[in-house]
């Protein structure tokens, strides 16, 4: 099973970008997706979660601005980031709690880059 990630780029601040993670392989199911980001010379940090069941979490620090989504028909999970700031800028990955043939796997996405210029 593979997470591919996709979306980032460069912004400006108060601008938007909408990051993409589509898992493939053997999929029976998948419960926890989620988004996590890191910022240079800093540790990485969840930033948004969803379960299967639509319960969602945010970091204080994105609450009101981004928003998390699933697809679970196309195994995507997605990430809505409004009013970007500069503090915004990381790497962002994906993680996913999956099901397969041989049974639970947590894998990560590559990581997107997202800039945010002042």
């Amino acid at each position: 099973v593979q997470l591919q990630a996709s979306g980032g780029g460069l912004v400006q601040a108060g601008g938007s970008l909408r990051l993409s993670c589509a898992a493939s392989g053997s999929i029976f199911s998948s419960n926890m997706m989620a988004w996590y980001r890191q910022a240079p010379g800093k540790e990485r940090e969840l930033v948004a979660s969803i379960t299967r069941g639509m319960i969602i979490n945010y970091s204080d620090s994105v609450k009101g601005r981004f928003t998390i989504s699933r697809d679970d028909a196309k195994n995507t999970v997605y990430l809505q980031m409004n009013s970007l700031k500069p503090e915004d800028t990381a790497v962002y990955y994906c993680n996913a709690d999956i099901l397969t043939t041989t049974g639970w796997v947590s894998p990560w996405g590559q990581g997107t880059l997202v800039t945010v210029s002042s």
